[in-house]
């Protein structure tokens, strides 16, 4: 990979002239018998002063969701083969009930940072930290210390996280709903 992204790169068709351009002045003959340092050394130059690649921080935000609801899809499908309490799996499949509905919007999702970080961080660190913690508790520690209904809070207090990013995130379409219905009702009274 890392092979033939540096093929493409800036440094290496600035290399590649330099070098053609040695192979050119030994065609010419002013290279002399010293040709094959002479390449090397303008190829080298060239892919030295080269300015480097863009970097590109800003992946695409249909692969991001995607990579998202996999990251998602595992986890709750790891849940459901795991040794979790009886009310875990609901809540769980609700709060990724949320979370799917604002994966299917990527470029808005994308649109809106403050809701991009919660499913970000939801689905990356709250909802593994507090499946992982669990889990990590033997079976006998659970039963003694009621464990599981420290999960369950967690539970809770992330699906109330994601439910109220996720409304603040479709409010704009209610609006545009409710605006939408207005139009009509006006248009309906005018004729």
């Amino acid at each position: 990979m890392a092979i033939s992204r540096y093929l493409g790169s800036t440094r290496n068709i600035v290399g590649c002239l330099g070098g053609l351009l040695g192979l050119g002045l030994y065609f010419a003959g002013l290279a002399g018998p010293f040709w094959p340092t002479v390449v090397a050394a303008l190829y080298a130059a060239g892919a030295l002063l080269a300015p480097p690649d863009r970097v590109v921080l800003v992946t695409d935000p249909t692969e991001e969701a995607s990579r998202l609801r996999r990251d998602l899809d595992a986890l709750v499908k790891r849940v459901a083969e795991s040794r979790v309490p009886l009310g875990v799996e609901p809540r769980l499949e609700r709060v990724a009930d949320v979370l799917r509905g604002l994966l299917d919007r990527p470029r808005e999702l994308r649109a809106d940072p403050d809701a991009l970080h919660t499913v970000t961080r939801v689905i990356g660190t709250d909802l593994p930290l507090s499946v992982q913690n669990f889990l990590n508790l033997p079976w006998w520690y659970v039963a003694a210390k009621k464990s599981d209904a420290e999960l369950l809070r967690q539970l809770d207090l992330i699906e109330a996280d994601v439910v109220r990013t996720a409304e603040r995130f479709h409010d704009a379409d209610a609006q545009r709903q409710a605006d939408h219905t207005r139009y009509l009702e006006d248009r309906d009274r005018e004729g």
